[in-house]
Order: C-alpha cells, then sequence, then structure tokens
C-alpha cells in the first residue's frame, strides 16, 4: 500500500470512529518459552491470568477481597513484582507485560513463592487502562526501567507522556501514587517535566525533583551493578490530588 493510500485508510478509519494506533511504546519480543514458562501460561493462566476480551474487572471479585491494589506495568520476567506481592500479602498486585517468556517466568515464579495476591495481563498497558480497569480503582502505579528509547527520533515512542499520565490519573485513588524509576538521566527529567506540567498531582519529593529509591522497591541485580558502577538510578512519585 502506498503511503497516500494508507494515510487515507487511517484517516478514515478515524472518520468512523475506529480505534487506530500508529505508534507503539514498546517493540513486542516474543523469545521462545522455555518449557517451564510455557508450563505455567497453561496450568495458571485460569487462575492467575486476566484477559483484555472480558472488558472491565470487577477487583473485588477477582481478588475475593477489598485490598489495596498495586498495579505494575511492564513488569519484565517479574522477579521484582513477585517479592513486592510476597512481602505484602495484604495488598492486590496486578501485573502487565507484552513479553510472553516474561509473563510465563512470573507465573512460574509466583507459584513457586506461594503468592497468591497476584494477577496478570499479557496485553498493551496503554488498551489495559482504558478498557479493563475501574476508575479510582487503584492505590498505586508502578512504572519501572521503562524502554527508553534514548535516540531523540525515537522520544516520541516513551509511555511517559500527558495523555498516558491522564490516564493513570484515571485509574488512581485520590491520594493515590504513581512511582516511576529509570537509569537514563534524559528520561528522568523527561518525565519530571512532563508530570510537573500535569493537572491534579503533586510531587512527594522535598526538592521537588526526585526520591530516594523506596524500600518496598526491589534493588535488582542489574540496578546494583549500575550502581557500584557509578551509574544513576532517579524514582520519582507523585500523588493523585484531585
Amino acid at each position: 500500500m502506498s503511503d497516500e493510500r494508507q494515510h487515507k485508510s487511517i484517516e478514515q478509519a478515524k472518520a468512523e470512529g475506529k480505534y487506530i494506533r500508529t505508534v507503539r511504546s514498546f517493540v513486542k519480543r516474543e523469545g521462545r518459552l522455555t518449557k517451564g514458562q510455557a508450563k505455567a501460561l497453561e496450568t495458571l493462566w485460569d487462575t492467575m491470568g486476566l484477559n483484555h476480551s472480558d472488558g472491565m474487572l470487577d477487583l473485588s471479585e477477582q481478588f475475593d477481597n477489598d485490598n489495596p491494589i498495586t498495579l505494575e506495568i511492564g513488569f519484565g520476567m517479574g522477579k521484582s513484582l513477585v517479592e513486592m506481592a510476597k512481602n505484602a500479602p495484604n495488598i492486590n498486585f496486578i501485573g502487565i507485560e507484552v513479553h510472553r517468556p516474561g509473563v510465563g517466568a512470573c507465573l512460574a515464579l509466583a507459584e513457586t513463592e506461594g503468592v497468591k495476591n497476584l494477577k496478570v495481563f499479557e496485553h498493551d498497558a496503554i488498551e489495559i487502562l482504558a478498557d479493563c480497569i475501574p476508575a479510582g480503582s487503584v492505590n498505586t502505579v508502578q512504572l519501572f526501567f521503562p524502554d527508553p528509547w534514548h535516540k531523540a527520533k525515537h522520544h516520541k515512542r516513551r509511555i511517559v507522556k500527558p495523555e498516558f499520565i491522564e490516564s493513570i490519573r484515571g485509574i488512581l485513588k485520590v491520594g493515590g501514587v504513581f512511582h516511576m524509576a529509570t537509569d537514563w538521566e534524559n528520561y528522568a527529567e523527561c518525565m519530571l517535566e512532563d508530570m510537573q506540567g500535569a493537572p491534579g498531582f503533586t510531587n512527594l519529593s522535598e526538592n521537588n525533583d526526585y526520591v530516594p529509591r523506596p524500600d518496598n522497591r526491589p534493588l535488582t541485580k542489574f540496578e546494583n551493578r549500575g550502581q557500584k558502577l557509578g551509574h544513576g538510578v532517579w524514582d520519582l512519585q507523585f500523588v493523585k490530588q484531585d
């Protein structure tokens, strides 16, 4: 299809009210499933998996309680997410990840660790936020080490931007916290600028910039190695005021 015809087809679809995604904030790398990951997806999905196709969640029904909700976007292989869930059994955790081996690894580890307060999506986070998470239902949203898209021409693919921030604001309860972390200073600066310009949020930093790493965010091996080499990590926490 020529560029002109493709442009017309996209514009026509938009005019008809159809949802068109033109730029993704991730590259989906399928990778190869290990036997353990494949088995976890097959045997644990019915109890721990959540499906975008099921639409808006009833969180109390999903977890069979009214405990606070922490939602993590892009949990990778799930090690930190499972650790946090294990350490906080009175909090319900929802993880979103597009990388299928990572989802399988997370499920397998959760079973090994006996974690019962965790459920996961294998889907695009933007669509999950819009279609599956009730407004004002989440206590904490976590976004740790998202793809930095470090080349300037790719900055438009970064997930943290005004429309995404507004979607986070929509699902957070008043008093809820949006917690971000990145090891790319430029991305941290961009996150800070976008969050400071976003309505309805207040920075929890005493200096109105970054916060120390909270104890409940596990220190990863990668991060620990980076710190020893003098590499920085920037944590940001903003609370929803209205």
